[in-house]
């Protein structure tokens, strides 16, 4: 050590500087725009390509067809490096990487996360045709002089 003077300076320099690390348990981080966090489904943008189970080089995501245009998807988060690749790759965005960097868990079960199709909409849609579809009975038919239906009492 030629110059002890110079380490000297320097540890005065940090001694009066803020730490450099963040109250983090206790006070919640605001991550960046584009960071790559847990990634998000959207069933209802899903095309049923593959493309994302493809490009994935960890093979973290399987597409499962339920229906007709109807895919869910299945993520292995514990498997997953957080790359976004396949955000990347998905051709009508389907797929999005959320802030969400928090996943830890005692149960390797419990990384698994399913993102489930949904199915109902498209029922009540079917339903909603078909009643515009035919004339309404009460419409069209004359309505009773009568509440209940029946024949009128002699005095009205």
């Amino acid at each position: 050590m030629k110059k002890p003077g110079k380490m000297l300076a320097e540890t005065m320099k940090h001694v009066l500087k803020r730490p450099a690390t963040v109250r983090y348990p206790y006070v919640k981080v605001e991550m960046p725009a584009r960071f790559r966090g847990k990634i998000k489904f959207h069933a209802d943008r899903c095309i049923g390509c593959k493309a994302c189970m493809r490009d994935c080089p960890s093979k973290v995501i399987n597409i499962i067809k339920v229906a007709d245009k109807k895919f869910e998807a299945e993520f292995l988060n514990d498997r997953c490096i957080f790359c976004a690749q396949c955000v990347d790759t998905c051709p009508k965005d389907a797929l999005e990487a959320t802030v969400e960097f928090e996943l830890a868990a005692f149960d390797r079960k419990n990384l698994k996360t399913h993102f489930y199709a949904d199915l109902a909409p498209k029922v009540e849609a079917k339903a909603e045709a078909k009643a515009e579809a035919k004339p309404d009975d009460s419409e069209s038919a004359p309505k009773d002089p009568v509440p209940g239906g029946g024949v009128p009492p002699a005095g009205a």
